[in-house]
Order: structure tokens, then C-alpha cells, then sequence
């Protein structure tokens, strides 16, 4: 990171004032593959952030065939849309603003 004396970077929360949801086609491929790449816990920090409260506090032991989970999962990812908001750093507190769906992490001097 550029920023100096920052040691506690992620996860970032996230404060949505436009989040939109639609429906994408579910794809238990795609989903399955996620599992190994996501940090769970921050996927669900920010689903519920935003509203989205099904995601169980730990995957189940048996995620990657239990379709049920899947479909949570890939919901979370895929269908949700944070439209208009804010990452905000969990330790300096600095707020990155979202438009139009694009998170702008630029950083300016202060």
C-alpha cells in the first residue's frame, strides 16, 4: 500500500446508498471455483453491509456440493450491485467513494 502507517488495510467496509439486485443465471461452475479464492469472511461482511443476510457465518463443511450454499454464494457475488457508496478503511477511517458501480481508490495527499 501507499499509505504510510496503515497496518490494518482489509477487509474495507462498505456503505451502500444505491445498491441495486437482479437475477444472472446461476452457475455452479463458476461458484465452485470461487470457493478457493474468496476471503469468506469479508464476502460476508459486505453482503450483510449491504442488506444481504443469508450467507451462514462459515461456509458448511461440505460447500462445494451443497447447491443450496452455492446459490447464496453466487448471489452475493454476482447479483448484487453496489450502484452508489463507500469503502471506508477500517483504520484510518479514509472513505473511497463508489459511482456508478466503480470504486475510485485513488489516493490525494491530505
Amino acid at each position: 500500500s501507499n499509505v504510510r502507517n496503515i497496518t490494518n488495510r482489509f477487509p474495507l467496509g462498505l456503505k451502500g446508498t444505491q445498491v441495486e439486485e437482479e437475477e444472472n443465471e446461476f452457475n455452479p461452475e463458476f461458484t465452485q471455483k470461487m470457493l478457493g479464492r474468496i476471503v469468506y469472511p469479508a464476502l460476508r461482511q459486505a453482503a450483510m453491509q449491504v442488506g444481504f443476510d443469508r450467507l451462514p457465518e462459515n461456509p458448511p463443511d461440505n460447500a462445494g456440493e451443497n447447491e443450496e450454499f452455492l446459490q447464496l454464494l453466487y448471489h452475493a457475488l454476482m447479483n448484487i450491485n453496489v450502484i452508489e457508496g463507500e469503502l471506508i478503511c477500517p483504520e484510518s477511517g479514509r472513505v473511497f467513494p463508489i459511482k456508478g458501480g466503480i470504486p475510485n481508490m485513488l489516493l490525494n495527499e491530505d
